[in-house]
């Protein structure tokens, strides 16, 4: 065992050879007085209950024990078809209006991972997307925001949530671009915890000579950060109401969506979701149910190969409500889950994880080789009251970019992006040219300073408009 003079010190070393983890210390003799308190603060802050509960779920996860859940399908708010539904999502979006202009709603930005799977060094909210001019993923957001805060005449604040990894390249990120336009007390920002992860053999994983490798505890740890940095307070102290929750990687999200609001308010819901119908019975996205009378969303990984297949008598699958990562969350019911103690169970990830080998060299490893532990925000669903799901055309709301090529890539983004923009054009009665496929035909971008909607492009777009690419239609 090592020897540290400090009793504090020597506590925390007694617990970690106790724990069967004093592998840690390999290459304590050589670290400076500096190094050594990094990595003894940094002990400090790891729960090793916490960690031997997650030691067993490991076991359980390279047993492949998977609980088959007992499900059904929820009720869900379909898009428009007739015409008393048309009639309802009016009545929505006039009640959802009115609580924005109250001020009565906020933006929360989940942005707390890097875009090394995207090939890109740095947070994801700064990787390049705008398919003409190369915006941000972070710009395109507060551009959306700002746009609403226009249409409503009040201004809505922005809390985004980062992580140890990228916090201080998203604020200096923020601070070179001027914060977009907002006025500095309008964007909070809201570092989230991170957690050790574990190798094959349960053991802790050192990154460097003095640090341990840990990875942010996922999204669910969204609402802790809220509280533990002040951010709740302060939307408390602005008087609203309604969180609008969503991810970094949905270049086509709807952040501040009336008519959403107005369905989550209309119902008295305290969280309320929105879906897209799956595109097949393997697409990789956790499906909502209702799990012994609650509405829960089931991992792909819980759904049996029967359910998965499972069809209704019209052919249409049975479980096609696809969770894609956008929620509505009360204020009120996010403090009593941290007052509570926000006790969501950690979900398990097999992955690639960075290493010093035998020499203290970095090794990168090209197969998984160590497992993170995350908590799901949408965990938390099944304790809400009145949970309201809403479905949205996948086209029009959901384009994700999480992978480098293929599927789900910028790529795949920019021509959403491209052909969303085609369709408003198209619907203001331009011209738009698209090939076999259906896509459009060079790059569009509208920034939403711009227009928003088909509705708003129609109402600015000159009649004699003539379609040429690439365009680009900004404020």
């Amino acid at each position: 065992m090592i020897e540290v003079k400090n009793r504090e010190d020597r506590k925390i070393v007694e617990r970690v050879y106790r724990e069967g983890q004093g592998h840690i210390f390999r290459w304590w003799k050589e670290l400076s007085e500096e190094s050594r308190n990094r990595l003894l603060d940094q002990l400090r802050s790891i729960d090793f209950d916490l960690l031997n509960r997650l030691k067993k779920k490991c076991d359980e996860f390279k047993r492949e024990e998977k609980r088959a859940c007992e499900m059904e399908p929820v009720d869900v708010i379909r898009v428009p078809e007739t015409e008393e539904e048309r009639r309802r999502e009016h009545e929505a979006r006039t009640i959802g209006e009115k609580k924005i202009c109250e001020g009565g709603v906020c933006a929360f930005l989940v942005a707390g991972g890097q875009a090394t799977r995207l090939g890109f060094s740095g947070p994801k909210g700064c990787f390049p997307i705008g398919p003409v001019t190369g915006k941000s993923l972070f710009q395109i957001y507060a551009e959306k925001i700002m746009a609403a805060s226009k249409r409503y005449n009040i201004q809505i604040p922005w809390y985004i949530m980062t992580s140890e990894t990228n916090d201080r390249e998203t604020r200096e990120f923020f601070i070179k671009n001027n914060f977009f336009g907002f006025d500095r007390e309008d964007i909070f920002f809201v570092k989230q915890r991170m957690i050790a992860a574990l190798d094959e053999n349960g053991k802790l994983i050192l990154d460097k000579k003095d640090h341990i490798f840990v990875s942010p505890n996922g999204h669910g740890g969204s609402l802790l950060a809220l509280y533990e940095n002040g951010a709740l307070e302060d939307i408390k102290k602005r008087g609203i109401e309604i969180i609008s929750y969503f991810q970094v990687d949905n270049v086509l999200i709807n952040i501040i969506d009336p008519v959403f609001i107005g369905y989550h308010l209309m119902e008295k819901s305290e969280m309320s979701s929105k879906m897209v119908r799956k595109k097949s019975p393997y697409e990789k996205v956790g499906v909502f149910g209702r799990v012994n009378g609650r509405v829960r969303v089931i991992e792909y990984s819980e759904i049996g190969e029967k359910d998965m297949n499972a069809r209704n008598r019209d052919g249409s699958l049975k479980y096609s409500a696809g969770s894609i990562a956008i929620h509505l969350l009360n204020v009120d019911f996010v403090e009593r889950q941290v007052n509570s103690g926000l006790n969501l169970p950690y979900h398990v990830a097999y992955k690639k994880i960075p290493y010093l080998d035998e020499s203290g060299n970095l090794v990168v490893p090209e197969r998984p080789n160590g497992y993170k532990f995350e908590m799901f925000i949408f965990d938390i669903l099944s304790d809400a009251k009145n949970p309201v799901i809403m479905e949205i055309e996948r086209d029009r709301e959901f384009g994700p970019v999480k992978n480098k090529e293929g599927e789900n890539s910028p790529e795949t983004a920019r021509r959403k992006m491209c052909n969303l923009f085609g369709s408003w054009l198209e619907e203001a009665g331009v011209d738009v040219s698209r090939d076999e496929d259906g896509n459009v035909v060079g790059e569009i971008e509208i920034s939403p300073l711009y227009a928003s909607s088909s509705d708003e492009l129609r109402m600015k777009l000159p009649r004699d408009f003539i379609f040429k690419t690439p365009l680009y239609l900004g404020p």
